[in-house]
């Protein structure tokens, strides 16, 4: 029976593919397909195609009001990269069984793919109750004893708990709230249910550049997102991957059960290619559509190309982001194998708490405070700009609180002095400054700093990778190694030339190829280049948002007590914009905060950074720029420097003169705030 192609895509299952088509009838030109602006959007009568896949092109979005549509409301037309973070609103319409979620709502093996529902009935089970109102998460759909299933959890007591429900379970069941933030791609991708729209808020809008957006100016209310869907066929005689357009006026007859489907060509994308056995590898593939890109291996994967794939494998890589001030920041993927060597650069801590978190038990962590702190308790120490402290460990303390006696949470350190050292403690909830001090100068591999350090960690490059013909982090004026990511790889060389081996990932790269019915010559892959992908601002949180979901987060430091503790006089203005971040939003605690100070305070710290210009280390004079930074509280000292490129790549470190410099100058700056306020005051 015929139907119109986009009939056809919304009642269509992924499961059931790949599908054979037959053309009847519809607005078409003469001869196969012809393209226009990039889609195929003529077809044949009788032409024959075979769908392999589909997926959302673009979004038809509505503004809506109380989640309902305006007839007044227009339409705007949304590519799937259309910048901001989007939250998704429930569905309040139920689904009457397992099997409509399992075939109308995306349930795959990434955590995108993990929906969540509640039953509005209780559901009993051979030797389990799911309680209603109890949040299901669907893993995935197989096959268990020869019935179709879902496989699902849920958590009780911090446990979880699988099961699995049959298609044919009936009942009432509800979306969950998602408390979580996507991109429209992500939406596109794994939010939208098949013949149902899907309603979403704007939680936090992204720069658009170079193009005006189609929303209204500062809009923050609800769209209704309408899927225009874009199919994936093969054609008899064509080695390339067509795509059509779902709203083409076409109409369709499915005529794969008296048709021979394995006379089309069969592509695989790489996901497909990763779930083949080892004993399958290594494998010959044509490329029947690649990734856009110049550089190496992307040059190796244009259409028409043929590649060796080796093996299949997990990899580990290091999410690093330049350590700049300003919006130009650029992240990077760095593999382990990267050759180039690194040196260590001061870290900075804002709480007590980071700093028990950094500490090592191979060497002591020495900080300097940038912040000064009163400790609202006798028992435990006020921190003053330019303390020295050597870390030491973890530890509870009795104080008084409100007249009684209470066990808090401190870190033990010892304040260095000038001649001696004094034990103190320090409370965990103290929001406060540090600032590394640096006695390392040894040069450490990727994998060494991953070995023996907590990440965060500052680097810099100080001997490049020789075996990349531009390593883009030697120029980086400092690196910041963020967390280790762990994702899918296909090792690869071309089939013409295999002098070099090259790491692919699975699933940041859409590439489609087929199998090829020839031997591979070596078995073995050639040495294996080094490859540091650069990521956009927008995969690189995503990353920090989703790797380690499935992790227990550490515990929050205790909040401050009631009564806020005495501050030193220092002016006190505007607001962190840390505050005023999307609340599944990764944050980088290291961002500089620079805030409006009075002139004179400004001039001060001119005169003072003049002074500590130019100093003598290692018997190596070294350029340093003392660079401004100031915290919420106060003055706050950031002391990377940028060193000439000696043969020995040397770093400046802080010394004794230059800490108790820091301390005298914040003295004087109290003093002479508190003169200039009551100046102003007997002026007034």
């Amino acid at each position: 029976m015929a139907s119109t192609l986009e009939k056809f895509i919304h009642s269509l299952d992924l499961r059931a593919l790949p599908r054979v088509l037959q053309i009847q009838s519809g607005i078409y030109g003469q001869g196969s397909v012809y393209e226009t602006f990039g889609n195929e959007c003529s077809l044949s009568t009788e032409e024959v195609i075979k769908v392999i896949g589909f997926k959302i092109n673009k979004l038809i979005a509505s503004i809506c009001e109380n989640n309902e549509v305006s007839q007044f409301s227009a339409k705007v037309e949304l590519p799937l990269n259309f910048p901001g973070l989007y939250k998704v609103v429930a569905d309040k319409t139920p689904y009457v069984s397992i099997e409509e979620i399992a075939t109308k709502v995306s349930i795959g093996p990434t955590r995108f793919g993990h929906p969540r529902f509640y039953s509005a009935e209780d559901i009993k089970l051979a030797n389990f109750t799911i309680k209603h109102d109890e949040q299901i998460t669907f893993t995935s759909v197989e096959e268990v004893h020869g019935t179709m299933a879902v496989n699902c959890v849920v958590v009780r007591n911090n446990r979880p708990h699988s099961f699995t429900l049959p298609l044919s379970q009936e009942g009432e069941f509800y979306e969950c709230e998602d408390d979580q933030i996507y991109t429209l791609k992500e939406i596109a991708e794994w939010k939208i249910p098949k013949c149902r729209n899907r309603i979403v808020k704007l939680s936090n809008s992204l720069h658009m550049r170079g193009s005006s957006s189609p929303l209204p100016e500062n809009f923050d209310g609800c769209l209704i997102l309408m899927p225009v869907y874009e199919v994936q066929a093969v054609m008899k005689f064509r080695k390339d991957i067509v795509h059509i357009l779902s709203d083409l006026d076409v109409e369709v007859k499915d005529v794969t059960d008296c048709y021979d489907i394995s006379s089309f060509l069969q592509p695989f994308s790489l996901e497909d290619i990763f779930e083949r056995t080892s004993k399958e590898f290594p494998m010959v593939v044509e490329i029947m559509e690649g990734p856009s890109g110049s550089q190496k291996p992307y040059n190796l994967l244009s259409t028409g190309k043929e590649i060796v794939i080796y093996k299949k494998y997990q990899a580990a890589r290091v999410l690093a982001s330049e350590m700049r001030s300003d919006s130009c920041k650029r992240r990077y993927l760095i593999p382990m194998n990267y050759k180039g060597k690194f040196k260590r650069r001061p870290r900075e801590f804002p709480t007590a708490y980071d700093l028990e978190i950094a500490r090592s038990e191979k060497e002591h962590l020495h900080v300097v405070a940038t912040k000064a702190f009163t400790s609202p308790h006798k028992e435990l120490f006020s921190v003053s700009v330019g303390d020295q402290f050597l870390v030491q460990q973890r530890q509870t303390s009795e104080v008084l609180y409100e007249g009684r006696k209470k066990l808090v949470d401190v870190l033990a350190c010892e304040q260095i002095l000038s001649d001696s050292y004094k034990k103190v403690l320090l409370p965990m909830y103290m929001e406060g400054g540090f600032v590394e001090v640096i006695h390392d100068k040894k040069q450490y591999h990727l994998s060494e700093i991953c070995k023996e350090f907590h990440l965060p960690f500052n680097v810099k490059v100080s001997v490049r990778d020789l075996s990349i013909e531009k390593d883009v982090l030697a120029a980086a004026p400092g690196l910041q190694f963020e967390e280790e990511i762990t994702d899918s790889y296909l090792l690869i060389s071309s089939a013409s030339s295999p002098v070099e081996s090259w790491e692919i990932p699975v699933y940041r790269l859409n590439m489609l190829v087929h199998l090829l019915n020839k031997d591979v010559q070596t078995v073995e892959p050639p040495a294996t280049r080094t490859t540091v992908e650069e990521v956009s601002e927008e995969e690189y949180y995503m990353l920090r948002r989703y790797e380690n979901l499935t992790l227990h987060p550490p515990p929050r430091p205790p909040k401050k007590p009631t009564a806020p503790p005495p501050t030193f006089a220092v002016p006190k203005e505007g607001v962190s914009d840390v505050l005023h971040a999307p609340k599944n939003f990764y944050i980088d605690t290291t961002k500089k905060l620079f805030l409006d100070q009075a002139a004179d305070v400004l001039e001060l710290q001119v005169s003072c950074q003049n002074d500590l210009v130019h100093r003598e280390i290692n018997d190596m004079t070294e350029k340093a720029t003392l660079v401004e930074t100031t915290a919420t509280e106060g003055l706050a000292r950031n002391y990377e420097a940028e060193e000439k490129e000696e043969e020995e790549h040397d770093y400046t470190y802080i010394d004794e003169n230059i800490i108790e410099n820091i301390r005298k100058v914040f003295h004087d700056t109290s003093i002479r705030n508190e003169y200039t306020l009551s100046k102003g005051r007997r002026d007034i």
